[in-house]
């Protein structure tokens, strides 16, 4: 599918990647100045939710093959504008009203059978009815709306578990796409995942050196990226074993520290500095 649209993918990235590092001292610049700073994990006060950052790189690469392009990427174009933007948005909820009180989907679903509304519960509400939405458009059939839905959702909230630490949600988003082109090539809507790395990679500098953090703003972008080009790209056996891996993620998260899981561990703890002032 789309196999004369391939050559397309390296110029959306540039674009993405330009436009990113154009914006990026002015988004900043934007945050710091409205107040919304926060310390990071070493108690520096920096800009939060500069994962803003990706969403509007992406506005000019996908409206270019829209318009390029339009039998190829009408549907996913909007698809992928609908998601990113959906979970940015309530990522920045999350990182201008959230409290860091309460972390993890358990914490948020007990707050909210107690009938108490967090931001982490608003997202995790919000962003599961996004992904049956988008589920239900693009599936054949209630097995795969089910399976569609949970990869999506799972992929926007693993990515976030990954965001502890300078660049270490930038890095598992990138093997993330790596992975995805082994398991969907040759797929052409592997673009939007590849868009979004673009954009990303001008951002990531600033990151590893911890200043400015991406957010959930960022993360959760980061993570919509990966769960509808997944959805989209994916065979069915392969998206079946990648949505079992998330589940067996996101169990092991809940009862171990990531952070401290990589730090005894020589290679990931290695992988994890790399970069890194």
């Amino acid at each position: 599918m789309f196999q004369n649209a391939y050559w397309t993918m390296f110029p959306a990235a540039l674009v993405a990647y330009g436009v990113a590092k154009f914006l990026l001292p002015s988004v900043l610049k934007l945050i710091s100045e409205a107040g919304f700073v926060r310390p990071n994990f070493r108690g520096d006060s920096i800009p939060v939710g500069a994962g803003f950052l990706f969403f509007l790189s992406a506005l000019l690469p996908t409206g270019l093959l829209l318009f390029i392009q339009p039998e190829h990427y009408r549907t996913t174009g909007f698809i992928y504008l609908f998601v990113l933007g959906s979970m940015t948005l309530l990522g920045m909820a999350d990182d201008v009203f959230g409290s860091r009180a309460d972390s993890g989907l358990k914490g948020h679903i007990k707050k909210m059978l107690r009938g108490e509304l967090t931001t982490g519960g608003l997202k995790l509400a919000a962003g599961g009815l996004m992904s049956l939405a988008v589920a239900v458009a693009i599936s054949h059939g209630w097995q795969q709306v089910i399976i569609n839905t949970l990869v999506i959702a799972l992929s926007v909230n693993a990515i976030n578990l990954l965001d502890l630490r300078p660049g270490r949600a930038g890095k598992g988003f990138l093997l993330g796409v790596m992975l995805l082109f082994l398991g969907g090539w040759p797929a052409g809507d592997l673009i939007w995942a590849v868009i979004t790395a673009g954009a990303l990679l001008a951002y990531l500098p600033t990151d590893l050196r911890a200043g400015a953090m991406m957010g959930d703003t960022g993360s959760n972008a980061l993570g919509a990226s990966i769960g509808i080009t997944s959805v989209l790209v994916l065979p069915e056996a392969v998206k079946i074993g990648y949505l079992l891996f998330l589940i067996v993620f996101h169990l092991f998260t809940e009862k171990y520290s990531l952070t401290k899981v990589i730090e005894k561990n020589k290679m990931l703890n290695y992988l994890d500095q790399l970069g890194r002032n």
